[in-house]
């Protein structure tokens, strides 16, 4: 069974039998996601507290948050969310709960948005809560595995996640010795940056890193690419061919996709492996080597075996040393730091790299919250390459924008989110994609809540439409109709052809709106400033009724222009 990183958390006891155990010691911990200041991503709190069975409080102005490793940190400090402080408690079967007080910061975890109190179970907290502050900063709740902290040399990967940190153990570990390594791992994940990096780490690190990817050889070439052949050795041999092997002599070999080898260079490379010489094809005498072979396959090689597609004693040869690179869906503490990494050379290469120096935390996130949430909460199918693709997408897709805009190919980019979305109120589980937008629509994001509307919707224009039920009202068609009629409830109802109350129970259950009773009173006032006491345009900001929220500023003792 594996680890459940919960049982630590419950009580100082059950945390101290671990550590005697051997296991690591885990904590709970916050991690930035998303912040409207871009250097704040990747900084992180350690909820120590909640070991020894003591709350901690979480507002605008505590605790803070530092660098992995780092101990000076900053509070969030972003202005919208609330100095009334949430509160994180642990529970005696390990889980977490989250309580939200009245009038305080508006929370959304994994999509849905929380009111009073909200646990979250063991097996939830460890695989990552993504937390939306005032629809501007994503925090995300995971377990940190104390073991290995602080390590300096990040060997050119980005993360701090407990499993990249093994990983890069692993490397120093075996870098400086000249034996083959096997690394394993998902399509995706990063396999020749490991292969790289013990290369550099190594004491062949003057000579070349060859790299080949044997399932882009076709199978009648592969021998002769990889151990070179003589001329006329086969039909269009019209010249002498050095071959890999040769071309990586006195350096290091990268084969991926291993598990693409046909049978008989499977023997050619055990031969090499055993005896440091191989046989161009043609050739009649072997050809001395010396090449430090490091061997990468997303396959399942003893399953190969049992099948007779691949040879056990090559597996043995390889795998002088095993490696295997987490998936992204593992790592999901590391997401928004690589996200940011892969944002700033896509802005570079635009020459707008300054978008991302921004500090000052008025300014709307230049990666909106909803965005920021549901990339932490995907399955990545296709891992740290499908991630980059995706912010490449993004990123030239918002050229020119303030922010980050969305487009119709995200969800074809992001795929299906891993984590499900729970039902409040029912227990339904429902898939993770839902209630959000549905697959396919062109996105753009909305000032204040962080939600989002599809670009086709139709615009509300005051007549209307024909009587239909509520169910039929999708979330985008809602939102373009609050907009066309500037948050007027009863014209957007009209506009929608559904009875008035209904608008407040479709506003209700959407995750991505809000209603005035649902802003704080430093997010009130900080608008109220900003907006210069105008009424309608606080409305247009904050996205909520005119009616509702000149009652709050009335309750609040402010008196706006327009009421």
């Amino acid at each position: 069974m594996p680890h459940d990183p919960l049982a630590d958390i419950s009580t100082a006891a059950m945390q101290e039998r671990g550590a005697a155990r051997g296991a690591p010691r885990t904590v709970p911990a916050l991690t930035v996601v998303s912040h409207p200041v871009p250097r704040r991503v990747g900084d992180r709190r350690l909820l120590d507290a909640l070991v020894a069975g003591r709350p901690v409080a979480l507002s605008r102005n505590a605790p803070d948050f530092a660098p992995p490793g780092s101990s000076l940190g900053l509070p969030l400090a972003d202005p919208f969310v609330s100095r009334k402080p949430l509160e994180l408690s642990s529970l005696p079967d390990g889980g977490v709960r989250l309580t939200v007080p009245e009038d305080g910061t508006h929370v959304v975890a994994a999509g849905t948005p929380l009111q009073g109190t909200r646990d979250f179970g063991p097996s939830e907290w460890r695989d990552g809560v993504a937390l939306e502050l005032s629809g501007r900063v994503v925090l995300l709740l995971h377990a940190v595995e104390l073991d290995g902290e602080g390590a300096a040399d990040t060997l050119g990967m980005v993360g701090q996640s407990a499993g990249l940190r093994r990983l890069r153990k692993h490397i120093e570990q075996v870098a400086d010795l000249d034996v083959s390594v096997l690394i394993r791992g998902e399509t995706g994940t990063g396999k020749e940056l490991v292969a790289q990096a013990i290369h550099r780490l190594g004491p062949r690190k003057a000579g070349r890193f060859v790299s080949v990817n044997l399932g882009a050889i076709p199978k009648e070439l592969a021998a002769a690419e990889l151990f070179g052949s003589q001329k006329g050795a086969y039909s269009g041999a019209t010249r002498d061919r050095e071959g890999f092997f040769r071309a990586a002599h006195g350096g290091t070999l990268f084969l991926d996709e291993l598990g693409e080898a046909p049978p008989e260079v499977q023997v050619m490379l055990l031969r090499v492996l055993e005896t440091g010489e191989l046989y161009p094809v043609g050739a009649s005498h072997p050809v001395t080597v010396d090449v430090r072979l490091i061997a990468a396959t997303d396959a399942h090689l003893e399953e190969q075996i049992r099948d007779g597609r691949f040879k056990a004693p090559l597996l043995h040869r390889l795998a002088g040393y095993d490696l295997r690179v987490p998936a992204l869906r593992e790592r999901r503490e590391d997401v928004g730091r690589l996200f940011f990494h892969f944002a700033r050379e896509e802005l570079a290469a635009l020459g707008e790299a300054a978008r991302l120096d921004w500090e000052d935390p008025h300014a709307e996130p230049w990666l909106p919250a909803p965005l920021a949430s549901r990339l932490v909460r995907a399955a990545w199918p296709g891992n740290i390459r499908q991630l980059r693709n995706l912010t490449r997408q993004l990123v030239i897709g918002s050229r020119g924008q303030a922010r980050l805009q969305a487009d119709s190919q995200l969800d074809e980019l992001l795929g299906v989110p891993e984590v499900a979305v729970q039902s409040p109120g029912t227990g339904a589980t429902l898939p993770a994609g839902v209630p959000e937008m549905a697959a396919g629509s062109a996105m753009a994001p909305v000032r204040g809540t962080g939600a989002t509307l599809p670009a086709g919707a139709p615009e509300a224009d005051g007549a209307a439409m024909p009587r239909r039920k509520p169910s039929q009202v999708t979330e985008a068609e809602l939102l373009a109709a609050l907009r066309a009629s500037a948050w007027d409830l009863k014209a957007t109802a009209d506009a929608l052809g559904i009875p008035r109350p209904s608008v407040y129970d479709l506003i209700e259950r959407s995750p991505n709106l809000r209603t005035a009773g649902d802003l704080g009173a430093d997010e009130i006032t900080r608008c109220f400033e900003a907006c210069g006491g105008d009424l309608d345009a606080m409305v247009r900001t904050l996205e909520v009724s005119k009616r509702a929220l000149g009652r709050r500023l009335k309750e609040l003792g402010l008196v706006a222009k327009g009421t």
